[in-house]
This record gives structure tokens, sequence and C-alpha cells, in this order.
């Protein structure tokens, strides 16, 4: 298990997959601010909340010249369904081997129910335009998420 990141260390590099068919970096992204969310799975409820809250507030976080990417284990053609049944405008990413997400230290064993399994746990990371760490949000809980993230790039 890798240590836990800390605010003001390199963000880990990543390049993967994306909806559309496309890939991302995170050193193509460098050079802005970008918000990287992890999310454990497409069209559930929370993290349907949170893309939805991601996309109405894109014009800010571009207007601020941020990136932003949602990362989850689920396919590139998962997320194709998934931005088109809710019209997301925002790039998600596919982590299918969790390797990212092992990375950044939130594929981790849950608990639900007294059974354990392995999985996402909802975390935000923004990483200014060197690639380091800006703030870390763990265990996110979704309403007023999107706001407090985007006060953060505002901040940058």
């Amino acid at each position: 298990m890798p240590k836990a990141l800390t605010a003001g260390e390199s963000a880990p590099s990543f390049e993967l997959p994306t909806d559309g068919g496309g890939t991302v970096s995170l050193a193509d992204c460098l050079g802005k601010p970008v918000v990287v969310y992890f999310y454990p799975k497409d069209d559930t409820s929370g993290c349907t909340k949170q893309a939805i809250g991601f996309t109405e507030h894109k014009p800010e976080f571009d207007a601020a010249g941020a990136m932003i990417i949602g990362i989850s284990p689920d396919s590139p053609k998962k997320h194709d369904k998934f931005k088109e049944k809710y019209d997301l405008g925002i790039l998600l990413a596919a982590d299918e081997e969790k390797e990212t997400a092992t990375a950044y230290g939130v594929w981790v064993e849950k608990s639900m129910y007294g059974r354990k399994y392995m999985g996402i746990e909802r975390s935000t990371f923004l990483v200014d335009k060197d690639g380091k760490l800006a703030r870390i949000w763990r265990k996110v809980k979704v309403p007023g998420h999107v706001e407090e993230v985007l006060e953060a790039v505002g901040a940058l």
C-alpha cells in the first residue's frame, strides 16, 4: 500500500483512456490547475450528483483555467453511456486496472453491512499548474463539495 499523499508533493502521473475514445495524461494538463476526482461507479446516486455538480459549475472552472477529470474503474464505454444519459460536460477517465486509484491511495478496503470489499474512496485532488498537490479531500460528502473545490481553485 503506497503511503498517503500529502499537499505539496508531486501528484502521481497517469495516462488513462477516456470517454469518447480519447486518452488523458496528467502531464498533458500541466500549466493549469487540474481537479482529479475519484468516484466509485457510473450512474449511482452520489456519483451522478457529483458529476452533475461538476458539469453545472464547469463554466466557472473553465473561467479559472482549471480542468476537471473524473476517474472511476468503469470502462470508457460505460462512461460514454453515463455522460450521454446525464448530459455531462466533464472528462471521464477509465482506471479499469485501478493503478491510478492505488497510486493516489483511494483504492481501499471498504465495509458495507459487515461485508468487506475493495473499492474507491470518494476523493478529490487539486493539482496546481506545476503538478503539485495543492489540496486533498478524502471521504468526500457530495453536497457542497464542488463549490468547495471551486473556491480552492480560485485561491490558487
